[in-house]
């Protein structure tokens, strides 16, 4: 009899075990909606505004090896002051320790700056992974006397302050030995001279590059955006790239692609020429297109002139510049991604916590002229930019007319203008508004143009 009850209690309790887990598979898929393409990049579209992270082992030497400085962004520096690969890993990954790095920290900063999401190196050229991967154990957590694992910490602070939190990957890999060819000292001769490969490519495309990119899709909650670059080498091909995004839409439907998962881009220009490729967004890099492009596209820009730490570069842009900058892609209907390259600390360079503290007092009072906002409806005027949502027309004013009188376009039916500042209403005179003497706000001064039904 008593072997009867236990057999009875544990059919119990294994009926039990089984109703829970289909029920919470049951949740889980129930949880995930596939969304169509416009309810997906909805929230994108709205963001108009992140945060890039540059940031690995190479914060450490911050592109200087024995008083020689790399030429370009400090990101490059395996490459460009010739490590041998075990080098590189006594001197640069085995000193990587980044005792002050604090992601709540970071998001709270990306946040006050106005901005809307967060994309982070996960892997760099360089190879070496930022989160305890299981494919490889070159990764912060078993290479490192920090041992903690950037990515889960950094996904959690966005998640707890509502910032949509993203991973950059590199398809370049210069540790690996099957992922290019030849290594040491001529890492990235592939981007040159495409008649450099290597026949093992596919082995790591399948073994490595494709499981590492499947652990973080599957590990550390949903991904707003993966941001694929490395795609020029031409090991990597259009097969690849489609098959690539397949698999991430199969494992996360909802998350964003960009176009460098394929191989349509046009060069820094960022945009695909005609044909079939995959992704979702084009990239321009440290540009800005001339004028508004019909598909969704994002700049991605430095503040300086390196992606990532290196503190000789101080050719820093102001504040100014950074702000006319998002109107100004913004006007143009593109999202505006600035990056950040923290040190070999965890510590962000002071110049780029001023300007996101300038950007933050900025987008604070204007926000309602970036968020959510369209390409401007008519050509930009020269004295600013225009944003538009729905009924309304913002007018960024860079340059204060002198004698109180701004001109703008006719085409615009305007029948109420006021400052976005304090709503104090202006007066109209045709397609004239007769502003206050002095601007509104010293990098771009924003009037809401609410214009006829």
């Amino acid at each position: 009899m008593r072997n009867t009850f236990m057999l009875i209690a544990l059919s119990m309790v294994l009926l039990s075990t089984a109703c829970n887990q289909k029920t919470k598979a049951t949740e889980q898929k129930d949880e995930v909606v596939k969304l169509s393409d416009d309810e997906r990049m909805a929230w994108w579209r709205d963001a108009r505004f992140g945060m890039f992270i540059h940031w690995g082992p190479y914060a450490v030497p911050g592109g200087e090896r024995d008083g020689q400085i790399c030429k370009g962004g400090a990101e490059w520096i395996m490459d460009k002051l010739d490590y041998t690969i075990e080098d590189y890993e006594k001197d640069v990954v085995g000193n990587f320790n980044p005792v002050n790095f604090d992601a709540d920290a970071w998001v709270t900063m990306a946040k006050n700056a106005g901005m809307k999401y967060i994309v982070l190196t996960s892997k760099h050229h360089d190879g070496f992974a930022m989160w305890d991967s299981k494919v490889s154990d070159y990764n912060i957590v078993k290479r490192t006397e920090f041992g903690r694992d950037v990515v889960k910490e950094l996904a959690e602070a966005c998640k707890k302050q509502g910032i949509v939190f993203c991973l950059y990957h590199s398809i370049v890999d210069w540790h690996h030995p099957e992922a290019q060819a030849p290594l040491y000292p001529n890492y990235n001769a592939g981007q040159a001279d495409q008649t450099v490969v290597n026949p093992e490519f596919p082995k790591y495309y399948e073994n490595y590059l494709k499981p590492q990119v499947v652990e973080l899709l599957t590990n550390y909650g949903d991904l707003g955006v993966v941001w694929f670059d490395g795609d020029w080498i031409a090991d990597y091909t259009t097969e690849m790239g489609k098959d690539f995004y397949k698999t991430i839409r199969e494992i996360q439907p909802n998350t964003i692609v960009n176009n460098r998962v394929d191989k349509g881009r046009m060069g820094m220009e960022g945009m695909d020429m005609e044909g079939d490729f995959a992704g979702d967004f084009g990239t321009p890099e440290q540009e800005i297109p001339a004028t508004g492009i019909d598909s969704d596209w994002e700049a991605c820009m430095t503040m300086n002139g390196s992606w990532g730490y290196k503190p000789s570069d101080t050719n820093w842009k102001s504040s100014e510049e950074l702000i006319q900058n998002l109107v100004d892609i913004v006007s143009k209907g593109g999202n505006f991604l600035l990056n950040i390259g923290p040190d070999g600390l965890g510590v962000f360079p002071q110049e780029s916590v001023e300007r996101l503290a300038d950007m933050g007092k900025w987008t604070k009072v204007n926000g309602e002229a970036i968020y959510g906002c369209q390409a401007s409806p008519v050509d930009r005027p020269e004295w600013g930019r225009y944003t538009s949502k729905g009924n309304v027309v913002y007018a960024h004013v860079f340059d204060w007319p002198a004698d109180g009188k701004l001109m703008i376009d006719a085409n615009l039916k305007v029948q109420k203008a006021s400052l976005v500042t304090d709503g104090q209403e202006l007066k109209l005179d045709g397609a004239t508004i007769v502003l206050p003497e002095t601007a509104s706000d010293e990098f771009a001064s924003v009037i809401k143009l609410e214009l006829a039904q």
